[in-house]
């Protein structure tokens, strides 16, 4: 992988794996994969924790990112870098695994679907830590350029597996133990929160702990008339975003 033709064939797999993503989502919405959209199938498996419909329009915005670091990546500029070898195929797999998550999930392969979300999940905490977000000392054009899209995009998918699991299960008419609806998803949004809190604490990553609270603003919205879950949902938005303040308070103090 330290060859130039290695290199050039990792840029070229990168581009073309990211244009076939891009593809398919657009399609199974626009077309209406086996007749139904992304939206309709998760309405055929209610649960609460899948936020507000607005809040998916955050793939607009990880999709932008991503096109941004294909094109960084392609660039001869590039050539000396080392983020390409510290990330080599995870990209690549992370593609194809949002690619077949959306043909299980719109032919209704809903507790199947969950494989190839958590292998996603897995290559983006993968590149996440190669690439040492938060701690490695990299230039301003690689954070914006490499370091954000996966940021934001590995917000999004730490919350994403939670709302397919929880699709799963409605699927399969799981009784939750004897253990309410609400109580379970309150549970999660406190794991989900303690996880934030433990990224800002250790890589000081504002992109990633705003992707969450987004995530969270949409399930208020959604649950408005679930007072367990608005509270903590809301008071999960006011730690992080104090830890985030407290963060940036200590490191210009540092300064």
């Amino acid at each position: 992988m330290s060859s130039l033709k290695g290199m050039t064939l990792l840029r070229g797999l990168n581009i073309g794996a990211f244009l076939v993503t891009v593809l398919v989502n657009a399609l199974a919405n626009t077309l209406a994969l086996n007749g139904r959209t992304t939206g309709e199938i998760s309405d055929l498996y209610p649960n609460l924790f899948v936020p507000a419909g607005y809040v998916f329009s955050i793939w607009g915005l990880i999709y932008t990112l991503l096109l941004i670091f294909v094109v960084y990546q392609a660039l001869p500029t590039q050539n000396e870098k080392d983020f390409l070898q510290k990330i080599s195929y995870l990209f690549l797999l992370s593609s194809i695994a949002n690619v077949s998550w959306l043909f299980l999930w719109h032919y209704e392969k809903v507790v199947l679907s969950n494989v190839p979300m958590f292998i996603l999940l897995t290559t983006l905490i993968a590149i996440y830590l190669r690439l040492d977000i938060g701690r490695s000392d990299v230039s301003l054009k690689d954070k914006l350029f490499v370091h954000l899209p996966f940021s934001v995009y590995l917000g999004w998918i730490a919350v994403a597996p939670i709302a397919n699991v929880a699709a799963a299960l409605t699927a399969m008419n799981w009784d939750g133990w004897g253990i309410s609806q609400s109580m379970w998803t309150v549970s999660v949004i406190i794991i989900a929160s303690i996880i934030t809190i433990a990224v800002i604490a250790t890589r000081k990553d504002v992109a990633y702990s705003l992707v969450i609270v987004w995530a969270l603003m949409g399930i208020i919205v959604k649950q408005i008339g679930n007072q367990s879950i608005v509270l903590t949902a809301s008071i999960s938005i006011v730690v992080i975003v104090t830890a985030l303040v407290m963060t940036r308070i200590r490191t210009t103090y540092r300064r």
